[in-house]
């Protein structure tokens, strides 16, 4: 799954917002599943990305809310 920057993040509607979220989500409990179970990731820098725009995705929910 791509990384999304900010103005891709503010381009979705609330629906697509929510089905990325929920990709992306999936996606960082895979990976820290193989850290956990003593493995190595292809790319340990991804959790970070990933990480990343999970928190861009939850501040644009929140602005979405208070708006």
């Amino acid at each position: 799954m791509a990384i999304l920057r900010a103005k891709d993040v503010r381009q979705l509607s609330d629906v697509e917002l929510q089905e990325q979220m929920g990709k992306i989500r999936l996606e960082l409990i895979q990976h820290n599943g193989k850290v956990s179970a003593g493995g190595a990731t292809e790319n340990p820098g991804r959790i970070k990305e990933i990480r990343r725009t999970i928190a861009r995705m939850m501040t644009e929910i929140n602005r979405r809310r208070t708006v």
